[in-house]
């Protein structure tokens, strides 16, 4: 003999329930996520509790979840035999909404139980999130060890009320069938609920079995087979696991085809509770400077796939690296869409990028052809890291490499240790030149007295490099200096400051008449102490822009600052000898325009260049 009673869900209730139909959840599909979590939850807890009364079992061998479709009916059914519900107890966890039978459970554990069961921890919320896609929900659940006749049905159509009915229900558990709304029929497709299983349930400990694909016409028996892998590789021992394991699960968790470089497996326990397995792949992937790329970190609640591409996880500078982090103390709200625990989200991406920074280190000291991989593929997003992350800035300084004017050509190899080790004994500072090419870099004028003095100078080309340097500027307490703004003067000795002041005075006039005629390009024209070959070269203030960081603003549409450089000469070549006796207009002008193209930048009027130059060749 059944009874039916008719229930009105409280106000509160009502309201939540329109709110996250239609407003909580960005993505339809995740209704299946949070029925089979919750299935999973029942499976295990009766695992649990049959551990010391087996006969809640009532003789059953496997503990699974079933997914059926019946497209004539328009239904899915989700069945489970789990531990089930008294018809208390779902009135406590369905009929009250933001009320969890398995928060209580975990509980009433002690926290080495707790530990150890596998149970999620969300029940009640999620279930509502099936009418997402369905006008009507009914339930059907008995408690394992009850009378048959003690089932109970929940029925509703979402709206303002849901019934309950005691029934006869033969087999223990819980089943759910979905009454599919017309508009979201795409979900009676079979390949597509597998394809949401595999997406966010692939690891669950629990079978997760439907029907198996058959011919049409087919006479076969209709057979059930597991379309979930129930099996979360980075929850295992890592003592058992060997590196060709890591290698493949690496491979079908990123569909790389190499091996990746690095791997970080750890499990952390104590106040915060979680597993990370991060890989430092061995090729920059071809979208490593898109805007919208996705990262590379999957995150997951108790095995369960919640995001992927979340910025809170792992800095921008690190976002080559794959992986997944799993724990159970990630606070979430009820669409487990949106990250609401701030400090165990920080504490997750401090300590992994603490860890990432490590192995980088061990790396570059104990394997420097493995790193100098390493930073072929990813040196340029790790001199991102040095402005954007001040907690680690100089941990990640300490793994920068360059080409220098002693290097061997174009490869980064030089550290900021090694070059300042290398540093002349009366040398402060740490010396660079950007460009936009390697070539322009160490073909540049600006050099001419370091080489002459057998100073180092970082040669940098990168485009981030300008950049970085505007913004990293002090390493180990060395200064770092650009070449190409501000005087040199420390370069010299007493001797050639007297020596270059005397030369300054006998070229007094010259520079005031070059002023006059270079006024609108120029702020200033003076005597150089920087150049000993090329007779001219274009400077800018020590805290102005210089010129590649116009040109690169320039590119990307940005406005750029007005200023004007300052032209040094060199008062030893023999173009400007000849000014020194007649300052030519034509050669004044050749000599500015000669400055701009060594440092890579481009004439506005070419074609005046070159009637300059015919004329001062006839």
């Amino acid at each position: 003999m059944t009874t039916k009673q008719t229930h009105s869900f409280q106000t509160e209730v009502s309201q939540l329930l329109h709110l996250m139909i239609h407003s909580l959840y960005s993505n339809k599909e995740i209704f299946l996520r949070e029925l089979v979590s919750n299935a999973s939850d029942a499976v295990d807890k009766l695992k649990f509790e049959s551990l010391s009364n087996d006969t809640l079992v009532e003789g059953k061998e496997s503990l699974q979840v079933h997914i059926d479709v019946d497209k004539e009916a328009g239904t899915i059914t989700i069945t489970d035999n789990g531990i089930g519900m008294t018809q208390t107890e779902v009135m406590e966890n369905i009929g009250t909404i933001a009320n969890s039978g398995t928060k209580k459970f975990l509980q009433s554990l002690d926290k080495k139980q707790a530990e150890d069961s596998n149970l999620i921890g969300q029940f009640g919320v999620g279930f509502y999130a099936s009418f997402i896609v369905a006008d009507e929900v009914v339930l059907t659940t008995r408690k394992a060890g009850d009378d048959k006749a003690n089932g109970t049905i929940w029925t509703s159509k979402g709206e303002g009320e849901y019934s309950l009915e005691t029934t006869t229900v033969e087999d223990f558990g819980t089943k759910i069938t979905l009454h599919i709304k017309d508009d979201e029929k795409e979900f009676l497709d079979d390949y597509r609920l597998r394809g949401i299983i595999s997406k966010y349930s692939d690891h669950i400990t629990v079978p997760i079995m439907m029907i198996k694909p058959a011919a049409e016409d087919s006479d076969e028996a209709i057979e059930y087979e597991m379309i979930n892998k129930a099996n979360a590789f980075w929850m295992q021992d890592k003592k058992e696991l060997k590196q060709e394991d890591y290698d493949e699960f690496y491979k079908s968790l990123t569909y790389d085809f190499e091996a990746p470089l690095a791997q970080l497996h750890n499990r952390v326990e104590g106040k915060l509770d979680y597993t990370s397995l991060l890989f430092i792949p061995g090729k920059a992937p071809f979208d490593m400077w898109e805007p919208k790329r996705k990262g590379g970190i999957k995150l997951y609640a108790k095995r369960v796939f919640i995001m992927e591409d979340n910025e809170e996880l792992m800095p921008m500078y690190l976002r080559f690296v794959k992986g997944v982090i799993d724990t159970a103390d990630l606070s979430l709200n009820v669409s487990r869409e949106i990250l609401q625990g701030n400090k165990v989200v920080d504490t997750i991406r401090k300590a992994s990028v603490s860890r990432i920074l490590k192995e980088l280190e061990k790396m570059a000291k104990n394997k420097p052809e493995k790193y100098a991989t390493f930073w072929k593929e990813f040196g340029m997003v790790m001199k991102e890291g040095v402005v954007e992350d001040a907690s680690n800035k100089d941990k990640i300084a300490a793994l920068l490499r360059f080409s220098t004017t002693k290097s061997d050509g174009e490869t980064q190899s030089i550290s900021l240790a090694e070059y300042i080790e290398r540093m002349n004994d009366d040398q402060k500072d740490i010396y660079y030149v950007t460009a936009e090419t390697f070539a322009a870099a160490k073909g540049s004028p600006h050099l001419e007295i370091f080489k002459q003095k057998d100073i180092e100078v970082l040669l940098l080309s990168d485009r981030v490099d300008e950049w970085m340097v505007n913004n990293f500027t002090e390493f180990e307490g060395k200064n770092l200096k650009s070449i190409a703004k501000g005087d040199l003067e420390d370069l010299d000795s007493k001797e050639e400051k007297k020596e270059k002041e005397k030369t300054a005075k006998g070229f007094k006039k010259t520079l005031e008449e070059m002023q006059k005629i270079l006024e609108n390009q120029v702020k200033e024209v003076k005597i150089s102490n920087r150049l000993s070959e090329s007779p001219s070269c274009l400077v800018a203030d020590e805290n102005e822009m210089g010129g590649n960081m116009e040109r690169i603003m320039a590119s990307l549409g940005q406005d750029v600052p007005e200023t004007k450089p300052i032209l040094e000469i060199n008062p030893t070549h023999p173009l400007v000898e000849k000014l020194k006796t007649k300052v030519d207009e034509n050669l004044v002008n050749v000599l500015f325009d000669q400055a701009v193209l060594s440092e890579g930048g481009q004439l506005k009027d070419p074609a005046e260049f070159v009637k300059r130059m015919n004329k001062l060749i006839n």
